[in-house]
């Protein structure tokens, strides 16, 4: 009995078949997808808790698709496998650096595939640094730390956070008391996933060492950008006494794949264990090279004026959707100079609009490039039409 014939891949949608398809074929399909990410004009402004930054793509780059690049050392090696976007990434890094507080050379660093891994690289380079440390992690903190925690097997002790969402001293202070001896790993935020909230660094790395050795980890994800670019700057910094910072380098600039920045001072970096041939601080032993080509591309577009001109815009509309929400009567919350205002839960259909996040009572809108004064006047006039309608 014949086999029986495998179907035309062409027929068969996005299904991978046995035969190789049409090249035109695929084409079709990714232009498709393209032109129907893009069409909708409104798509951005109308998602406003998770907004999107599709604004930026990258043309330029497209050749370098063709090129292979995998870099199995860090940026600072000089050997042949260093080899590739080193420079590039060299660059990037000395730019993220300097505006979170490190002085020329004081810092270590690369960049990841993608936050979650930065963040990775942190408490490893934490739990190596420290005999057994507990790691102390705000009720407010985002998931990620939560889930690196039981990725590494690191104890994790849930610290209680203020009303203003901030790490709460007192209790840490407390909580680090009892364990004390082993080694404490602090993750403080710089931008918390439910106000935006920014933990004091200083505050929080003076009561965690009065009980042992300690290493401060930030997790500046969500507002690193913005607090080093505020007015009044945060405490939240390497030079605010932070050891190791993640930061994020796709949501504010734009880039279309996620890129995250591991930044360490360099004498917390452990030595390289004897017959080891390559450096075994890096969460994985070969990174590709696109990201940060991406990264380099984006912020020499800007220039360090052009981000500091971003950053203050995205602010702008969000100290301007706070005056507008308060003259809805819903409550909002925003912490200076960040880009996450919050307001009281509306009802679904509000929510389901505008693609709105909420955690409990609270409901949120983060206003990245995308979104603009129109959106918020248009989302500030429902949620005041909810309200009148709740009352009547």
């Amino acid at each position: 009995m014949s086999p029986r014939p495998a179907p035309n891949p062409s027929d068969e949608g996005l299904a991978i078949g046995a035969q190789p398809s049409r090249p035109e074929v695929d084409t079709g399909h990714l232009h498709q997808l393209y032109r129907s990410l893009r069409q909708d004009e409104r798509r951005e402004q109308l998602f406003l808790g998770f907004p999107d930054h599709l604004g930026h793509v990258m043309g330029e780059l497209a050749s370098l698709l063709g090129v292979f690049v995998d870099h199995r050392e860090d940026p600072y090696s000089r050997n042949l496998f260093a080899a590739g976007t080193r420079e590039y990434e060299e660059a990037v890094l000395e730019y993220f650096a300097a505006f979170a507080g490190a002085s020329p050379g004081e810092a270590h660093g690369y960049v990841a595939a993608s936050p979650q891994e930065a963040l990775l690289h942190g408490l490893a380079l934490a739990r190596r640094r420290l005999p057994e440390p507990s790691v102390y992690v705000s009720e407010q903190a985002r998931y990620d730390v939560v889930r690196a925690c039981e990725l590494l097997g690191m104890n994790r002790v849930a610290v209680r956070a203020r009303p203003d969402g901030t790490m709460d001293a007192g209790d840490l202070r407390l909580q680090t008391r009892i364990r004390g001896g082993a080694g404490a790993a602090v993750v403080a935020t710089c931008g918390t996933p439910q106000r935006g909230a920014i933990d004091n660094v200083a505050d929080l790395r003076a009561v965690a060492a009065a009980a042992g050795p300690v290493h401060v980890h930030v997790d500046a994800t969500a507002g690193g950008l913005a607090a080093a670019h505020s007015n009044r700057v945060p405490p939240w910094s390497l030079a605010h006494g932070a050891h190791s910072i993640t930061l994020s380098g796709h949501p504010l600039l734009g880039l279309p794949v996620p890129a995250g920045i591991s930044l360490v001072r360099r004498e917390t970096m452990p030595p390289t264990p004897s017959g080891i041939t390559l450096p075994d601080h890096l969460v994985v032993g070969s990174r590709g090279g696109l990201a940060t080509l991406m990264l380099w591309t984006r912020l020499r577009s800007l220039g360090r004026a052009g981000v500091a001109a971003m950053v203050a815009r995205c602010q702008d509309v969000a100290a301007y959707a706070f005056e507008q929400f308060e003259a809805a009567g819903v409550s909002p919350e925003l912490v200076p100079g960040s880009l996450t205002v919050t307001f009281a839960r509306p009802p679904h259909w509000v929510l389901d609009k505008w693609g709105l996040q909420c955690v409990g009572d609270l409901a949120q809108i983060v206003t990245t490039g995308p979104v603009t004064r129109t959106a918020v006047d248009e989302l500030a006039a429902d949620l005041s039409a909810a309200r009148q309608g709740a009352a009547a």
